[in-house]
């Protein structure tokens, strides 16, 4: 079996997906077989697997840091909001329905966790090592009892656990140590120390709080990682990181032409695969940013409607913004507009949802001539096509089907005028397309802009990837952390009062008497609500999930839980 090491957080967005593609790439390079894995994702930016499976897509950026192919493996249980208080649940690759998070950790969840440690030794059982990526904090005491994606996987996998810190927050000694006294002695035994991650300044000044963290806990600090702007590394929800954040963070390259071109994206609800995007930020000249206001689409060149896991709430917010009508007058115009996936199918005539809004027929901004109709099955596909002259790849994750009625052909979809529609996400990390379609949408906009004739997203991505590794290499004890990853923690870890609290009966499933909130944090599943599951039948039949759990755990007593 292999070793590994289980990369936890004090927070959501404390680093954890930096650190485990960043301890991946450094790994690789010292000629180590190293697979990512995160047991339970809550994302709704993913991404198609080879062989047709969804799975987070960081955990496909982890992939390519550890220079390897995806798989389902690597990240078999993915949940993608549908709303505040449900989500479709996709299961090694597949959805099989949506739930609520009441339902989900009422003991679906905590069945699931025979799945994913199968999935986790299958990995153990190629690769040298496996980082594992936690999920939100493990220290969430409402939820320890069906975790399965913090403590629970690293107790099962007696996999050592290293606690990431955002020092940039403020707080972070407190949140090491909070983090810490609130798991039980079993769970305790486990965490081996600590990895400080977006220090500013002299890194003398924070030692002897490290040597004090380290008396209070017993527990080393294992690197201090410093502040990089730009790491361009493919997120979960947030909108802080990612090659876009190289281009937004600091000075804009200077555009290869004589104009900048300025690109406008919609910032719509339940925002999915915003990645796309980042291929045109990372272009010398070009600006990119979010809007949520019509008067933003006056100076911009292209204006994307993105990718969204509710197209009829999408068009809602379009239209009660203003700005389905300002999408309007620029096709009268001819400016260049830009739907992707959900995007592509709010621009088309009609929309038939019975699936994911139950919305039933709406119209659409009828800027394509095309007809949507949601089914139960989803598209996931890994295209290979061609567009403006040039070889474009892509992949596709839709209920919509798409009736396309005229225009021009453009990759799945249609053009008409300066208006381009496709369920295709990633083409414009193809290269030569993307050069093509930016020379398309400048002349359409009348802008003296040339994109660089040189640019390569692939290298820029391996660039950034190479940054991560580096900051691991360079800031962290690798020699420790490989005793960790080889030999698991160390023995004689002291406990740290007081200590996880004693169980309460149904902790899991309410918080009290207070209505529930809204979500809080998109990794650690703080949310929840009375709405059923709602089975999907056809996506669950063959479905093959290992030997603790299948589609029968999704979809068992649907019927009287919906009731």
């Amino acid at each position: 079996m292999g070793g590994g090491l289980l990369v936890a957080g004090t927070t959501s967005d404390a680093g954890k997906s930096v650190v485990t593609a960043g301890i991946c790439r450094w790994l690789v390079r010292r000629g180590v077989k190293v697979a990512p894995f995160k047991a339970q994702n809550m994302s709704l930016n993913s991404f198609v697997t080879r062989e047709g499976a969804e799975i987070g897509r960081a955990q496909a950026m982890q992939a390519q840091a550890a220079r390897v192919e995806p798989t389902a493996l690597m990240n078999p249980v993915l949940l993608k909001p549908g709303s505040d208080r449900s989500s479709q649940v996709v299961l090694m690759g597949k959805p099989v329905g949506e739930m609520s998070a009441r339902g989900y950790h009422g003991g679906r969840q905590e069945a699931l966790l025979g799945t994913v440690t199968d999935c986790l030794e299958q990995l153990r059982s190629t690769y040298d090592a496996v980082i594992c990526e936690g999920a939100g904090s493990p220290a969430e005491i409402n939820l320890r009892r069906t975790d399965i994606v913090n403590m629970g996987i690293a107790r099962a996998a007696k996999f050592p656990v290293l606690v990431v810190g955002d020092i940039d927050r403020g707080g972070v000694f407190a949140s090491f140590f909070g983090t810490t006294a609130l798991l039980s002695a079993e769970d305790q035994s486990l965490v081996a120390g600590y990895l400080v991650n977006k220090f500013r300044g002299d890194v003398s000044l924070l030692e002897p709080g490290l040597d004090m963290l380290y008396g209070l806990t017993g527990r080393r600090t294992y690197g201090v990682l410093p502040f990089t702007h730009g790491l361009g590394i493919d997120e979960e929800d947030g909108l802080r990181v990612s090659m876009r954040g190289a281009v937004r963070e600091s000075v804009v390259a200077p555009p290869h032409g004589e104009e900048v071109l300025r690109v406008a994206v919609c910032a719509v609800p339940l925002m999915s695969n915003f990645t796309d995007v980042d291929a045109l930020a990372a272009e010398p000249g070009v600006v990119v940013r979010f809007v949520d206001r019509a008067d933003e689409l006056a100076d911009a060149d292209l204006v994307i409607v993105p990718g969204t896991r509710g197209t009829v709430k999408a068009l809602a917010w379009l239209r009660e913004r203003g700005l389905a009508d300002a999408l309007v007058r620029r096709a009268a115009e001819g400016r260049p507009v830009l739907g992707i996936c959900g995007g592509f199918q709010v621009l088309g005539e009609r929309i038939e949802d019975e699936v994911e809004s139950r919305a039933g027929v709406v119209d659409g901004l009828g800027l394509l001539p095309v007809r949507v109709r949601f089914d139960r099955a989803k598209t996931l596909a890994r295209p290979v096509g061609s567009a403006l002259g040039e070889p474009v790849e892509g992949y596709e994750i839709h209920h919509g089907v798409a009736d396309v009625r005229g225009g021009e052909p453009f990759l799945d979809g249609c053009r008409v005028g300066a208006v381009w529609g496709t369920h295709w996400h990633g083409s414009l990390e193809s290269d030569g397309f993307r050069r093509r379609f930016l020379v398309e949408v400048a002349r359409a906009a009348g802008r003296r802009f040339v994109p660089a004739p040189d640019t390569s997203f692939g290298v820029l991505r391996e660039e950034q990837l190479d940054r991560l590794g580096d900051l691991v290499e360079e800031h962290a004890d690798t020699d420790a952390l490989w005793r960790l990853i080889e030999g698991g923690a160390p023995g004689g870890l002291p406990f740290v009062p007081p200590g996880a609290p004693p169980a309460v009966p149904g902790a899991a499933e309410s918080r009290g008497a207070a209505p529930d909130p809204a979500p809080q944090s998109p990794e650690g599943l703080e949310f929840a609500g009375s709405a059923g599951f709602r089975p999907t039948e056809p996506e669950t039949q063959g479905l093959d999930v290992g030997r603790s759990a299948g589609p029968e755990i999704a979809v068992v007593h649907v019927d009287q839980e919906a009731k």
